[in-house]
């Protein structure tokens, strides 16, 4: 491995790099970048993860002594009829990487509305039938299904479920260990009642993604993802609640920016450590 570690700072032992957020890395360049930044932990993607292969990047990650915080992504769980059928087997391929690459998060983006349909409760239904089939599958492999609930604007195209609250309902069906739940601070933040909801979602919690919600958005909503700091979310409350709710685990640093993209990626690892322990782990 070529890049020299940085010296450990304890206050980023729980500080992970989600790989969008540095969009042009690979997942050698991501693995590097993280030793070199004392960044103790990754989220890889699945497409980055296929071009080297699962054995690959697994072996890459632990030869450098990061761990694998979590993995996305899987889901879209709404199609029908054949592209319904396709989804179950892709969402089996996604478990079987995560699993080799020995993390137990499998985020699930669930999916919007099939095309040139408006049957919500339909497509919510089929989230709840398609899970059904998944769950027991991941549990014997010892992954969890992570139903990421996605800000409302999101819910046509990527995912009919838009609060805490309505995933937490759907991940109540199952065994704790076989699907929890994430709590990410750009999509919940509007939420009156995200604070009772994470309460009530314990163990179910999954994973914690940290990033901020910016104005106005751009012309693409998926690219309004910034830098902790940069818009207007409040980090502490959320960390604290999720610890209160007995969340331990890593805090992922996921960001859809072009601004952010464009910049040289070893600045946004610095970046994004200052501002995690100036504004996530603040007081």
């Amino acid at each position: 491995m070529s890049a020299a570690p940085a010296a450990v700072d304890p206050r980023l032992a729980r500080l992970s790099l989600n790989q969008r957020t540095t969009e042009s890395w690979s997942v050698r360049e991501a693995v590097e970048g993280c030793v070199r930044a004392g960044i103790p932990a990754i989220g890889l993607w699945r497409e980055p993860v296929a071009e080297i292969g699962v054995a690959a990047a697994a072996k890459l990650v632990a030869d450098a002594g990061l761990r694998v915080s979590s993995l996305c992504r899987g889901g879209f769980l709404t199609a029908t009829g054949e592209a319904g059928r396709a989804a179950l087997e892709d969402n089996r391929r996604a478990i079987d990487e995560a699993a080799g690459l020995g993390t137990d998060c499998l985020v699930m983006v669930v999916g919007g509305l099939p095309p040139g349909s408006r049957d919500l409760l339909g497509a919510r239904q089929r989230v709840a039938d398609a899970l059904a089939e998944l769950a027991p599958y991941a549990g014997e492999r010892g992954v969890r299904l992570a139903l990421e609930p996605l800000h409302p604007m999101y819910c046509a195209d990527r995912a009919v479920l838009s609060t805490l609250g309505q995933a937490l309902d759907l991940a109540d069906r199952f065994p704790v260990e076989q699907v929890g739940v994430v709590v990410d601070t750009f999509h919940l933040w509007w939420d009156p009642d995200v604070w009772r909801q994470i309460e009530r979602a314990g163990q179910r919690i999954a994973s914690f993604q940290v990033c901020d919600f910016l104005t106005p958005l751009p012309a693409d909503v998926l690219l309004g993802r910034g830098m902790m700091g940069d818009g207007h979310i409040d980090f502490p409350p959320f960390r604290r609640a999720v610890e209160q709710a007995g969340y331990a685990g890593d805090i992922e640093v996921e960001i859809f920016n072009a601004e952010v993209w464009a910049t040289d990626p070893d600045e946004v690892l610095a970046t994004m450590k200052d501002r995690y322990l100036q504004l996530v782990l603040a007081d």
